[in-house]
């Protein structure tokens, strides 16, 4: 049966983290026509041999790997590809993201309208530093003046999605950040959910304040840019 759900996991050096995730996302969706793929974006640890251990225990799961690391949003961009579900659900591969929420967000947005294209999470009682939530706090707040989406936390790794409206959205590094102004310049709607949080099971986070600062200021020039060039077409049709 073809899966109605795709769940896409990126990871880059998550040996630690990967296997308990992947199983609770199994319980999460048991009984569901689903599949789940993890992004394997050229670990340097034992990321995809864990994975690959799996496989005989959850049939669901695809292991996809990197020839060389590419970042979190080529990782989604190549999941989403890969996958065979009309409904895609994100989730971060660190483990934070609560695996029991994501059944939840799917069924949100099958539920709702065709306009509605995105269903993103809200994390609540974060369970990061106090300076990544300072951090949080005030780049989502100049995100949404600067673009004029709606995100209160875009930052949220657990997200679901239309594969077909994804597809639409130009590619650049760090777009997974901007996936609510993007379903918006596309002409859909994105509504959000509020989500568990946890903190990280093992390893390291990738990212930092210093860093996302210095690259989201280039990122929001260029979606600034992308929602002034685009233009919808209204209804379709064929005579």
């Amino acid at each position: 049966m073809a899966p109605e759900i795709s769940v896409v996991v990126p990871v880059f050096d998550e040996e630690g983290n990967v296997a308990a995730l992947a199983r609770e996302i199994a319980a999460a969706f048991e009984g569901r026509p689903y599949e789940m793929l993890f992004v394997d974006d050229a670990s340097r640890d034992g990321t995809r041999s864990a994975l690959l251990a799996l496989q005989s225990e959850l049939p669901q799961l695809r292991v996809l790997s990197h020839g060389k690391n590419a970042g979190q949003s080529r990782s989604v961009s190549t999941g989403v590809r890969a996958s065979r579900g009309e409904i895609i659900v994100t989730l971060d591969g660190d483990g934070q993201n609560d695996p029991a929420d994501a059944p939840r967000l799917a069924e949100r947005l099958m539920a709702a309208g065709p306009e509605v294209a995105l269903v993103g999470g809200r994390r609540v009682k974060r369970r990061d530093t106090w300076s990544k939530r300072v951090g949080s706090k005030v780049g989502n707040g100049v995100r949404r003046r600067l673009l004029g989406d709606d995100a209160e936390d875009t930052g949220c790794g657990l997200k679901a999605f239309r594969r077909e409206v994804f597809l639409r959205f130009p590619y650049f590094d760090h777009m997974h950040r901007y996936l609510p102004a993007l379903t918006g310049r596309e002409g859909y709607r994105a509504e959000y959910l509020d989500v568990n949080h946890r903190p990280r099971g093992a390893g390291q986070s990738k990212y930092s304040n210093l860093r996302r600062l210095w690259v989201s200021l280039g990122d929001l020039a260029g979606v600034i840019w992308l929602n002034r060039r685009g233009r919808l077409p209204g209804e379709v049709t064929e005579e």
